[in-house]
């Protein structure tokens, strides 16, 4: 496997409509999340702020989106058409994304990832 420097380099690497549809992506989690920084995790794109909120990446069929277990959890119903695993979601290439649950996910993320950080903040004093 290629080893991933950025996330321009791992869009680029798929035919346009693929691209189109990961810069898609990248822009609604841009949205959601405008303080989170764009970062390469697990040779994945990432956004993180205190931790990693989601990954996504690029295949030949489909774009895996990984927000964690516990946001599967948390929107299963709403998943039910994609195909899923304990931590990935996968979009079919032929169907248009998903965004405004994208945007759901990601928020959901944020206030995790928020909860975290104050946890672990709490925790040192």
């Amino acid at each position: 496997m290629k080893k991933t420097i950025s996330i321009d380099q791992h869009i680029t690497e798929f035919p346009k409509e693929t691209q189109q549809l990961l810069e898609l992506l990248r822009m609604t989690i841009h949205s959601s999340a405008p303080k989170a920084e764009e970062v390469i995790s697990y040779n994945m794109p990432a956004f993180k702020i205190n931790g990693i909120l989601v990954w996504f990446a690029g295949y030949k069929n489909h774009i895996g989106f990984y927000p964690y277990p516990t946001a599967i959890v948390a929107f299963k119903d709403q998943l039910k058409k994609y195909k899923t695993s304990k931590g990935a979601i996968q979009f079919p290439l032929d169907k248009p994304l998903p965004l405004a649950l994208i945007t759901k996910i990601v928020k959901f993320r944020i206030k995790q990832d928020a909860e975290k950080a104050a946890a672990k903040k709490a925790k040192k004093k």
